[in-house]
């Protein structure tokens, strides 16, 4: 059933007058709460997740938290899907997107479009038959692919965890009194950019995918984590753990290591259609401990008058 608009602040957890700082430490805690990679038992982690992802999406970009903040949940007015004419069968320009509850809200509509996410696709259903091929209604593109557009064209944000695992989202369609559900595929390895076609409804669907507070994503689908390592690790080496979407990953680290230095795992980025996977690379940062024992103090005074010397 689609949800009703909710307050992105209150979904945060988050005053009105939140600092960027404070939503983005309110974010990166409910994130990894819900993130469906730590909850593989709770078929509502997707969703709760999503709905963290959304609220974060408007609430980190000033020009949107502007404008939601002076129209709430008409923020995004205007940009109403209007389905082409005879979508469904039906007569000219005889379908629109309902939402139940608040007309026009924007957290309204995305859950009527896109509202039920489960990481890791449906069914086992091959490539072909997901996208384009025989009895298949949804035709993968990858970016930049030169393609006419259709008539209707929207665009639908998944976490990274949902591109990089595959998906299933269920878009939901009103008609007068009536309604429609189908299923969209969002395919291994999605990255911004991608688009998925579903011919047989005159839509366009493109892809973006989310920001996530573990990993920076490029348009080649290279993962970039911040591994943060200790002074002592950075001169003499040793080993870290880096986090991957497929759960941490034992990394050593070479002796006289500089901060800003990145490693790269080979093959740990997302999964391409054709080819290799993309890579991973660990960004290490030293992190000198704000409080020192005085153990640690005697040790770090050694090494300053040894570099005297």
């Amino acid at each position: 059933m689609p949800l009703k608009f909710e307050d992105y602040y209150k979904t945060l957890g988050v005053q009105r007058s939140a600092s960027a700082d404070e939503i983005k430490r309110a974010y990166r805690k409910l994130a990894n709460k819900h993130h469906p990679d730590k909850n593989k038992d709770d078929a509502s982690a997707a969703e709760k997740f999503s709905r963290v992802t959304e609220a974060y999406e408007v609430l980190s970009d000033q020009d949107k938290r502007a404008k939601y903040d002076r129209l709430g949940a008409n923020w995004k007015d205007g940009d109403q899907f209007q389905p082409p004419p005879g979508f469904g069968g039906q007569g000219a320009g005889g379908f629109s997107f309902q939402s139940s509850g608040d007309a026009g809200g924007f957290s309204d509509f995305f859950e009527m479009l896109f509202g039920q996410a489960s990481a890791g696709g449906a069914g086992g259903a091959s490539f072909e038959e997901m996208f384009g091929g025989a009895g298949g209604g949804h035709r993968f593109e990858n970016p930049g692919q030169a393609r006419q557009a259709p008539e209707q064209t929207h665009e639908l944000s998944v976490s990274l965890t949902e591109a990089y695992h595959g998906s299933t989202r269920q878009l939901r369609l009103q008609a007068g009194g009536g309604e429609q559900t189908i299923d969209v595929k969002i395919p291994r390895g999605a990255l911004t950019g991608t688009k998925l076609r579903l011919k047989e409804h005159g839509l366009l669907l493109k892809i973006n995918v989310a920001n996530d507070p573990r990993f920076e994503l490029d348009s080649k689908g290279n993962l970039t984590a911040v591994v943060k390592i200790a002074p002592h690790v950075a001169a003499l080496g040793g080993k870290v753990d880096v986090p991957t979407l497929d759960g941490d990953v034992t990394m050593t680290i070479p002796p006289g290591t500089s901060s800003g230095a990145k490693l790269r795992l080979k093959g740990k980025g997302m999964p391409k259609r054709t080819g290799d996977p993309a890579d991973l690379f660990a960004r290490l940062m030293i992190e000198v401990p704000k409080e020192l024992t005085e153990e640690q103090r005697q040790a770090y005074e050694q090494l300053r008058d040894a570099d005297n010397e």
